[in-house]
C-alpha cells in the first residue's frame, strides 16, 4: 500500500474533531468520510472537515470500499461492539483509548482482529509525541542509567454536570478510565511491566471515580505513582528517575514539547516542538503500519493495551469500582 491512506472516522464527538484536525498534519493521509448514529450529526461534522462521503449508520461507514482505516471515536462502552464491527468486515482500526472497558472486552476485540488479519491499534495519541520518543530514546540509551521511578500525573477542572459522560457510570465514566491512562500508560513505557497494582480513590455522587492515584510495582525493579483528577489542575507532567539522572517531560503530559535532562548537577533543556495539534503523530504511525503490512504496532503492541487494560481493572477493583453494565 503506497497510496494515500484514506480515513473513515466513527463517531463525531470532541475527541473526533480533535483527531480530524490533527489528520490534517498528517501527509499521506486523507479524511474522507464519517459514519454517526445521526445523518444529521454525520452532515455538519462533513461540512466542518469536508469530508466527503457521510453516513447516518456505523454500518454504513464499515462497508465503504473506499475507506482503508477506521478511526473509533465513540463512548468507552461502544468501544468493543464498534470495533468487532469494523474487524468483521475487514477494516484496519484505530480505536480511542481507553481500547475498551475492561480486558474481557480487550480480548475479543484482539482475538477477532487476530483471527481475521487484520490491522488494530489502541488510539494512545501520546506515544507517538515527539518529546516521548525522545526521552525514551534517552532512557534506552542510558542516559540516566537504570529507570527506577516514575511520578505522573493528570488533573483538570472538568466542572461538567451530573448529566457529563464523564460523570456517568453507565458510560464508564471518572477519572480513571478517560484521563488516568495517560500517567499510567507512561509509567509502564518507561519501567516495562506491572506485578502488582495498588489504588486509592475518591468516588463522587454519581458513582465515578473523581480521583484516583494508582501504585504500581514493575517486573524489572521499577515503582510509579500515577494520579488523576477531574477536580483540580495537576502539574500535569511526568518525571522519570534513574540510578544516574532524571528527565522531566515538561508542559502538559499529553501534548509536551520540550524536556529536561538532568544528570549530578547539570542540567539540559531539550526543545521539541511540532506544528498541528499532536494526533497526527499517531497517524503517521499507522500510515507506516498500512504500508508495510503490519497487523499490528511494534511501539504500541497489543499485549500492551492487554496489559494496561489488566492495570486498569486492577485498580478498579482495589477501589471497589464496577460499572453498572458490567
Amino acid at each position: 500500500m503506497t497510496r494515500t491512506i484514506r480515513w473513515g472516522i466513527l463517531g463525531p464527538g470532541r475527541i473526533a474533531t480533535q483527531f480530524a484536525q490533527g489528520i490534517q498534519s498528517a501527509p499521506d493521509a486523507e479524511l474522507v468520510a464519517v459514519g454517526s448514529r445521526s445523518i444529521d450529526s454525520a452532515h455538519r461534522f462533513g461540512d466542518q472537515f469536508n469530508v466527503a462521503r457521510r453516513y447516518g449508520s456505523y454500518a454504513e461507514l464499515v462497508n465503504d470500499p473506499e475507506v482503508d482505516v477506521i478511526y473509533i471515536a465513540v463512548p468507552h462502552p461502544q468501544h468493543v461492539s464498534t470495533a468487532l464491527l469494523c474487524l468483521e468486515a475487514g477494516k484496519a482500526v484505530l480505536c480511542e483509548k481507553p481500547f475498551t472497558v475492561n480486558l474481557a472486552e480487550a480480548e475479543r476485540v484482539v482475538a477477532k482482529a487476530r483471527e481475521k488479519q487484520v490491522f488494530l491499534m489502541e488510539a494512545l495519541w501520546t506515544r507517538f509525541i515527539p518529546a516521548v520518543v525522545h526521552a525514551k530514546a534517552l532512557v534506552d540509551s542510558g542516559a540516566i542509567g537504570t529507570p527506577k521511578m516514575v511520578q505522573a500525573d493528570f488533573g483538570a477542572v472538568f466542572n461538567v454536570d451530573d448529566s457529563h459522560r464523564v460523570m456517568d457510570p453507565a458510560l464508564a465514566g471518572g477519572a480513571l478510565l478517560d484521563i488516568g491512562i495517560y500517567p499510567i500508560s507512561v509509567a509502564t513505557f518507561f519501567l516495562g511491566p506491572v506485578e502488582d497494582v495498588q489504588a486509592s480513590a475518591s468516588i463522587g455522587h454519581t458513582g465515578v471515580d473523581e480521583q484516583i492515584a494508582v501504585s504500581m510495582r514493575h517486573r524489572d525493579g521499577g515503582v510509579s505513582l500515577s494520579g488523576a483528577t477531574i477536580l483540580a489542575r495537576s502539574p500535569f507532567d511526568a518525571v522519570i528517575t534513574g540510578t544516574t539522572g532524571r528527565i522531566r517531560l515538561n508542559g502538559e503530559l499529553c501534548r509536551p514539547r520540550s524536556l529536561t535532562l538532568t544528570r549530578g548537577e547539570g542540567e539540559e533543556y531539550i526543545e521539541l516542538p511540532y506544528e498541528g495539534n499532536g494526533y497526527q503523530f499517531q497517524a503517521d504511525h499507522v500510515s507506516e503500519c498500512l504500508r508495510a503490512g503490519k497487523l499490528e504496532s511494534e511501539l504500541l503492541p497489543l499485549d500492551h493495551s492487554l496489559a494496561t487494560m489488566k492495570v486498569l481493572d486492577t485498580a478498579r477493583e482495589r477501589i471497589g469500582l464496577r460499572y453498572p453494565f458490567e
